[in-house]
């Protein structure tokens, strides 16, 4: 079971790094944090009609309070990260964002269940994160920003990113995933719908554009979270977090092999401590078999 939990949490973090090579296909005048918005509002109608389609959808017994604070959690995700990097650059606000994100979930899992990350997933999150600091390395300075409220903000991506996934851990124990799923990244939806008429919207009707909608909205948001969140049932909140750093791995490794981005050795390097550090979280020693004492009757 864990082992499959791990896998689909996986697989969901290679969808989320498709993200960043996708919106280089969007035409010029599409605005990330409307890209982020497009992204939920796709992503939240294709969850909703699939738990329709399944005759799923309930909203009997549901814990307003809880599906409130998670929907927020991810509809304040998307601005804050898309503003963050805007202010700071790619590599600090990307680091700052998903590198907080799983010792941000490891202590509001402790503070929340009380339950303390064990030495592995201490271990294998620093390993990860120093990878992740590495990786991003290749940035030229010129690029990059000490803004302090843009890293505030990438923090409360960070943040935000770490509630989601310890709220929906706790959604998950009475309600199906799919279902879980679909009604808070509807409600995420509906809670960014203004940004949809602030900002330019022309670039939905030309052809990449549509694509890139569809993409992020259906394959790195709706599939992936569904994934995601099934993930969840299997394994801590904090460890999936830390799982979830395979994102900018995969992104590293699109813009190298389909975009043609060139890596130096010390992001080659980082990607190797990515791997190990997921590596290692994921390892689980195979148990010795019990041994059965035959009692011989004199």
């Amino acid at each position: 079971m864990k082992n499959v939990s791990v896998l689909l949490v996986l697989i969901a973090a290679v969808l989320w790094g498709t993200t960043g090579t996708a919106q280089t296909f969007a035409p010029e005048n599409a605005n990330p944090v409307v890209i982020g918005a497009v992204r939920l509002a796709v992503g939240g109608l294709a969850l909703l009609l699939f738990v329709v389609f399944q005759r799923k959808l309930t909203l009997k017994n549901w814990p307003f309070g809880v599906t409130l604070v998670a929907a927020l959690s991810m509809a304040a995700y998307q601005p804050l990260f898309f503003q963050a990097v805007s202010m700071t650059g790619v590599a600090i606000g990307t680091v700052v964002a998903i590198g907080s994100a799983p010792i941000l979930a490891g202590i509001l899992e402790w503070l929340v269940r009380r339950r303390l990350p064990n030495k592995k997933w201490w271990l294998a999150t620093v390993v990860a994160i120093t990878g992740s600091l590495l990786l991003f390395s290749n940035t030229n300075e010129g690029e990059m920003s000490l803004s302090p409220l843009g890293i505030i903000m990438a923090l409360g991506a960070g943040l935000s990113f770490a509630i989601y996934t310890l709220v929906s851990k706790q959604l998950l124990e009475r309600h199906a995933s799919e279902v879980v799923v679909a009604i808070v990244f509807t409600l995420s939806a509906i809670m960014l719908t203004p940004i949809l008429f602030i900002y330019d919207l022309s670039w939905l009707f030309q052809v990449n554009g549509v694509g890139v909608a569809l993409h992020l909205g259906i394959f790195a948001t709706a599939i992936a979270y569904l994934l995601f969140v099934r993930g969840l049932t299997g394994i801590t909140a904090s460890s999936a977090v830390t799982f979830s750093l395979a994102e900018p791995l995969t992104a590293a490794m699109l813009g190298v092999f389909l975009v043609g981005e060139y890596l130096p050795l010390l992001s080659w390097i980082g990607v190797g401590l990515l791997f190990v550090g997921l590596g290692v979280l994921s390892y689980t020693p195979k148990k010795a078999p019990s041994k059965k004492v035959d009692k011989q009757i004199s």
